[in-house]
């Protein structure tokens, strides 16, 4: 598996399709060449990088929070022998393998991040802001929690990540994509092509007889598995959610009108104001400016007796909150347009303030949102009661209950579902409604009386479940099929025939005819695209004429099925044109960014390979196959 991996990234092309198959995963953590160095020693600790050691607990922590990431990311559980058949437990192990050896080159290099710098750079992280546009503690403490960090475990791993940083970009320093593989990949990504086709459809196929019993019987015999009544499971399940457990009627109009008041800009679009201010250092100077303003001098005038820019007084068109002086603000607002304030007392000196241009603002008010208010507090006040939930119920199934048996005595609601396959049907073929991807995927790789980890919601809560029963897989008689068996034997036999006519249509264009006449000829029109490149997708072009298209050089005649065997193309690329390459358009510069990021991996890896072999490292196969399960991790 590793050796596939490793032969498809190495090619520049392969590096970029990796990056998006391992999106979770950071390519430059050398990833590979670690087989080596398996040796069994303690087993308290999964691997020692030189001074340092990745305990067993740090490693599962490590490992299932990938997994439980990677697992929201494609809507789906990913279990044990999953990420070990894709190698997801090498890689994993891997990358924590490589932070720790950056970690120690850090140490060895005696590199230092002050808490100071820390603290300023969580604080300018828009990820934490709320919605005046500055740091929210509210927004920081909720993110990390969701993301399973206490504020400590948060700020030691910033603090690494910075310091890793470091490293790497003294490493990398200003790389550039080399301009032979950028054009290369222009190319491939933006030539345009224009292509005349005829489309062929059931209708060009003829009349077709109904089939015989002993026809049905023959082709439903030799395609049963097609056929076959899917695996079904029974399942009971619990789910704790904020949004379950809520109670916005215990929700008081003062707490809902307070987070209103606070979180206004939220409900609508806060009125802005051209804002103009002078600073006076101290208070007697403005209010000389002030009494000049009364007699007819203008506010440039008084910011141009003080030597100001109009830059250097103006502050844009803003809203109230994104002003840092808060009486600044609030003067500012009481203002009318082309009003001057009184001198203000603000933070860093008394201000004169000037309104320019005003928008008003467009606000929901409190009774159109209370209901929604009232529901997210009651779910923020939720979220506090989901820990000590869980152990609950964690504690009744370690007891032995199930998990219809844990709801009952908790007064949780649970949900019986009697038959569901893989894909989320039931056995009349609808979606089970309301049904959480996850869930499928775990109780399709559980078994009746195993007890199942709780799984992990989008926005918060848990859901525990019991296989309570199993619908083997069996094959169905041809009486129970047999419209399906003959729509599908009716499908087969019409592309056989467009097949036929295709061919036909492609050997007469080979012969000289033009796709005009052999259009004509079977009573059907020509029809263009054009301008199409290899990522076309959706309106009126078929898919699989677009990829066709590209497989076939200009005026080479060329025929290819449809979306099913019931479509068939016949078609002729009439142009090729090839882009050119501009490097200022947005287009050239994401492309060039993203060969940048692929040289630096290979450049990174490199370096942490090395720094690996340097430093030296151990890996405890017993105290890893704790974790991860099956023999050699990723084989």
């Amino acid at each position: 598996m590793l050796r596939n991996i490793h032969k498809v990234s190495s090619t520049w092309i392969g590096k970029i399709v990796m990056a998006v198959v391992f999106g979770i995963l950071t390519i430059s953590f050398a990833i590979w060449g670690i087989g080596d160095i398996f040796r069994g020693f303690g087993e308290n600790e999964v691997a020692k990088i030189g001074g340092a050691e990745i305990s067993t607990e740090q490693f599962r922590q490590y490992y299932n929070d990938k997994l439980q990431q990677l697992g929201r990311q494609r809507g789906r559980v990913i279990t044990q022998d999953q990420a070990r058949a894709a190698g997801l437990d090498r890689q994993i192990l891997a990358q924590l393998i490589a932070q720790t050896t950056l970690d120690q080159q850090a140490h060895n290099l005696r590199l230092r991040l002050s808490d100071a710098e820390i603290a300023q750079r969580i604080k300018n992280d828009p990820t934490f802001r709320g919605p005046t546009g500055r740091f929210d503690r509210n927004v920081f403490e909720r993110i990390i929690n969701e993301a399973g960090f206490t504020e400590a475990r948060f700020v030691a791993e910033q603090r690494n990540v910075l310091l890793r940083r470091q490293i790497v970009q003294s490493i990398i320093g200003d790389i550039r994509a080399p301009q032979t593989a950028l054009e290369a990949l222009n190319q491939f990504r933006s030539e345009q092509r224009n292509v005349d086709y005829i489309a062929l459809g059931p209708a060009q196929a003829g009349t077709l007889p109904a089939p015989t019993q002993d026809q049905l019987s023959k082709y439903f015999d030799e395609r049963k598995t097609l056929f076959r009544a899917p695996e079904y499971r029974k399942i009971t399940i619990l789910s704790v959610t904020p949004a379950e457990l809520a109670k916005p009627a215990a929700v008081s109009d003062a707490d809902a009108r307070t987070y209103y008041t606070q979180h206004k800009g939220e409900y609508g679009r806060p009125e802005k104001r051209a804002v103009r201010q002078i600073v006076f250092q101290k208070p007697e100077a403005a209010a000389a400016a002030r009494e000049k303003l009364a007699k007819g001098a203008s506010f440039d005038d008084i910011a141009k007796a003080r030597g100001l820019k109009p830059s250097d007084t103006d502050l844009g068109m803003v809203t109230e909150s994104a002003i840092i002086d808060p009486a600044v603000a609030k003067a500012a607002f009481a203002l009318k347009s082309g009003e001057v304030s009184q001198p203000i007392k603000g933070e860093f000196g008394t201000v004169l303030v000037t309104v320019g241009k005003i928008e008003p603002g467009e606000m929901k008010t409190y009774e159109q949102v209370a209901p929604q208010i009232k529901q997210a507090i009651a779910e923020t006040r939720a979220r506090t009661q989901l820990g000590d939930l869980r152990d609950k119920i964690e504690d009744e199934k370690a007891g032995g209950a199930t998990v219809a048996e844990a709801g009952k005595k908790l007064g949780l609601k649970t949900r019986v579902i009697e038959a569901v396959d893989r894909s989320g049907r039931a056995p009349d073929g609808k979606p089970v409604p309301d049904l959480a991807k996850n869930v499928i995927a775990a109780a399709f790789a559980s078994d009746v009386g195993v007890d199942n980890e709780a799984l992990t919601l989008p926005g918060g809560g848990y859901l525990y479940f019991d296989v309570n029963g199993i619908t083997p897989s069996r094959e169905r008689t041809l009486a129970e099929v047999k419209d399906k068996v003959e729509a599908s034997w009716r499908a087969d036999e019409i592309g056989k025939r467009l097949k036929a006519k295709a061919d036909d249509m492609v050997a007469k264009l080979k012969s000289g005819s033009t796709l005009a006449k052999v259009a004509s000829q079977a009573g059907l029109p020509v029809q263009k695209v054009t301008d199409i490149t290899r990522g076309t997708r959706g309106g009126f072009t078929p898919p699989k004429l677009v990829q066709a298209a590209f497989s076939t050089a200009k005026d080479v005649p060329g025929s290819t099925e449809g979306a099913n065997e019931t479509e068939r193309y016949v078609y002729r690329v009439t142009s090729v044109t090839d882009p050119k390459l501009d490097p200022n358009s947005p287009d050239i510069k994401a492309l060039a960014s993203t060969l940048q990021n692929a040289y630096s991996d290979d450049i990174i890896g490199e370096y942490v390979t090395q720094l690996e072999n340097d430093i030296g490292v151990s890996i405890n196969q017993t105290a890893l196959n704790q974790v991860v399960g099956g023999g050699e991790p990723g084989s």
